[in-house]
């Protein structure tokens, strides 16, 4: 791909030739019967609920799991097991982005294991070309307690100071070999009453790293109504203390629980008021970042195809090269790939967001994934109805 590539016209996102290439016949059948299975609301929350009981009681479900959905959306149980994973979308031009799948841990020893494996991941990148990018979740390095009562009070002492200092230091540990190999790190969003310390933690590492490349991404959840702003107030920051700005933009992952506690806590919600208003946000944050793309590195995260339709159109307009290294996109691994691999097909920076680990370890994740997407209406239809066309169309 040339520097000087004219980035294409509006893109057809239905070409499922494109999209579903690289499937197999039984991998589609396997893939309709899976999303069959997580349109159903009612089978996924009693799934749920069975699939943690059975983890925490230790039951043997590891192989049914790790044969159904995990298979689906996971890379593997180690990094080694993930590398097929890796293969399989490099040969499509499609980056991975690997994400342990570890959160809410509470030992001293988990938090120094989690910080270890993901070190590992970005030496694991170092010596794969096809591996852009780390995630991270700051509970897989601290206690949510201590990250919660952080935002609420602003500075510690004595041995709480200290517990803070190790968490910052865990992450500094990852941040700088993430930048000795130029490997980035997402760090990704969570729960609003934790945000505001995730944030403090992002920026110090951005102010750091980010002098001459962008190699840490904060995450900005556009389903809340003040992220926007935010989002110009880490600019407006970054250019103050002269950094580069890593802005992954989404929509969100934890509406339901927001809501919820904000009603029970008797605050105002941090959540739009309806989808159009995020929608609305989520498209600006697009805008504000391609205004500025020579300052700020954005991966635009979403598997909202008209987003994606408006940011091509967007760079197609300002003749902003498909493959500027400031530019990208990502969607899930598993799902979306209409979206992924018409945008690779383009010559645009795609990569996939592929979770691994042990499968009791990604349990959750897998949970919080079929939630989420059972919650938004028509995601698992437009699935089942891609999939489905390329069945027919494959006369299985």
């Amino acid at each position: 791909m040339t520097k000087d590539k004219i980035p294409p016209a509006p893109l057809d996102f239905s070409n499922t030739e494109i999209a579903f290439s690289g499937k197999s016949d039984a991998e589609l059948r396997q893939m309709s019967w899976l999303f069959r299975m997580m349109n159903n609301a009612t089978l996924v929350n009693v799934g749920s609920r069975l699939g943690m009981l059975a983890v925490r009681m230790r039951l043997p479900v590891d192989g049914l799991i790790k044969n159904t959905i995990y298979k689906q959306f996971c890379g593997g149980t180690t990094l080694l097991a993930s590398l097929p994973t890796v293969d399989e979308l490099a040969a499509f031009g499609v980056q991975t982005v690997l994400d342990y799948g570890a959160e809410a841990k509470e030992s001293l020893e988990d938090f120094n294991k989690t910080m270890r494996e993901f070190i590992r991941a970005i030496e694991f990148a170092n010596q794969n070309k096809d591996v852009a990018i780390i995630s991270l979740k700051l509970t897989g390095l601290g206690r949510f307690s201590m990250l919660e009562k952080f935002q609420q009070v602003g500075k510690f002492e004595g041995k709480e100071q200290e517990e803070f200092d190790q968490l910052l230091k865990r992450l500094d540990s990852v941040c700088h070999v993430a930048h000795k190999y130029s490997v980035g790190v997402f760090i990704d969003a969570e729960e609003s009453w934790i945000q505001d310390t995730i944030d403090y933690a992002a920026n110090l590492m951005m102010r750091r790293y980010n002098k001459e490349k962008v190699i840490i991404y904060n995450t900005f959840q556009l389903y809340r109504h003040d992220r926007l702003q935010f989002l110009k107030d880490s600019y407006k920051k970054a250019q103050e203390e002269n950094y580069l700005l890593g802005a992954k933009i989404v929509r969100g992952a934890y509406m339901d629980k927001e809501r919820d506690r904000a009603e029970e806590m008797g605050y105002p919600s941090p959540i739009q008021p309806d989808k159009a208003a995020s929608d609305r946000d989520y498209n600006l944050a697009i805008d504000f970042c391609l205004e500025h793309y020579q300052r700020i590195g954005s991966c635009t995260a979403t598997h909202n195809a008209d987003s994606c339709l408006h940011q091509t159109k967007l760079m197609r307009q300002k003749n902003i090269p498909v493959d500027h290294p400031h530019l990208s996109f990502c969607q899930l691994y598993g799902m979306s790939d209409h979206i992924s691999f018409n945008l690779r097909n383009a010559g645009y920076n795609v990569s996939k967001y592929v979770p691994y680990g042990p499968v009791k370890d990604v349990v959750p994740y897998l949970i919080r994934r079929a939630k989420e997407n059972t919650a938004v209406i028509g995601d698992m239809s437009r699935e089942l109805s891609f999939i489905q066309k390329v069945i027919t169309r494959r006369k299985l």
